[in-house]
């Protein structure tokens, strides 16, 4: 006995079955909204450039020391808290798709 048949539903359909009925695309769907959001979230980013000012002696600015409150950041934490998103999704997919195979 798989795994399959041990998640016998109430109407007597496997999950293979509800697997490749549309949970399938369902979360290959979200999967592709969370990528492009991530595009969209590093488009939006601006440049990185603070680390040149070394070079020629800058001093920190204000906004530089405060930089958690900044657009830049909350932009940044997006991106990190998306991709964790993603990889999961990614993760769970193989899995499920694994354990049950076309």
């Amino acid at each position: 006995m798989n795994m399959a048949d041990m998640l016998m539903l109430v109407q007597g359909t496997t999950f293979n079955n509800i697997w490749h009925g549309g949970v399938k695309f369902a979360l290959l769907g979200v999967m592709a909204l969370c990528a492009l959001f991530i595009i969209i979230v590093v488009l939006f980013q601006p440049g990185n450039t603070s680390g040149i000012g070394a070079l020629s002696g800058q001093q920190d600015t204000f906004l530089e020391k405060n930089k958690s409150k900044t657009f830049e950041h909350k932009m940044k934490k997006i991106t990190v808290i998306s991709g964790i998103i993603l990889v999961v999704l990614c993760i769970v997919f193989a899995v499920i798709a694994a354990i049950f195979p076309a």
